[in-house]
């Protein structure tokens, strides 16, 4: 079972119908004790990062999340729960994310007629081989929205790579931690060939 951990951040659901589509089966929860007897864990969200950081400390949803990823239990991080994987966001100053992988998330700089936010289809660079994207042709589209993206501190936990302006550290693959910047709830066929490789783990 996958627990896909509710904190009031938008677009929870669409992992869930995702999921379900996929016949992988999952629970929206935010009781700790779910989350810590189910196989797999996904944080997904659209929000800000101190915004979201605050919920996930009021929820008590902090500790749990790291003692799952202690444990060895494969951890998805999406969108905004991808980025507080890190330690912090320009978006936040001041506000501490989960630091379980170390880097930074940063705003997208603006200039050559770019639209911030990103929001659209590309494709993506695989600069390692990686679990999440096995039977995945490099240069693969997928949906991205966001104003500010991951800089990794370590270039070997990047799992793929895309360009927007600035060379953007699209998805993370270290141990049992994971996490896609892009939306693949809704990247089409793509998208969920990635969370079906996530359910297969």
């Amino acid at each position: 079972m996958i627990a896909v951990i509710d904190y009031d951040a938008g677009n929870i659901r669409s992992v869930e119908h995702a999921l379900a589509a996929l016949g992988l089966p999952a629970v929206l929860t935010r009781d700790p004790d779910v989350i810590r007897k189910a196989d797999k864990v996904i944080l997904p969200g659209v929000g800000a990062f101190g915004d979201a950081m605050e919920k996930l400390n009021t929820y008590g949803l902090t500790g749990v999340i790291k003692e799952v990823v202690a444990a060895g239990k494969p951890f998805l991080g999406i969108c905004l729960g991808m980025q507080l994987l890190f330690d912090s966001g320009e978006e936040s100053p001041g506000a501490k994310g989960l630091s379980l992988l170390p880097g930074r998330i940063l705003r997208i700089p603006e200039g050559d007629g770019l639209k911030i936010p990103h929001i659209g289809w590309n494709d993506l660079a695989f600069p390692k081989k990686s679990r999440l994207f096995e039977g995945i042709p490099e240069g693969s589209y997928v949906y991205f929205v966001h104003s500010y993206y991951l800089k990794a501190d370590r270039i070997e936990d990047v799992a793929a790579t895309t360009q927007y302006g600035v060379e953007i550290h699209a998805a993370v693959e270290q141990g049992n931690v994971f996490g896609c910047q892009f939306h693949p709830e809704k990247s089409g066929d793509v998208g969920l060939a990635i969370l079906r490789n996530f359910g297969n783990l």
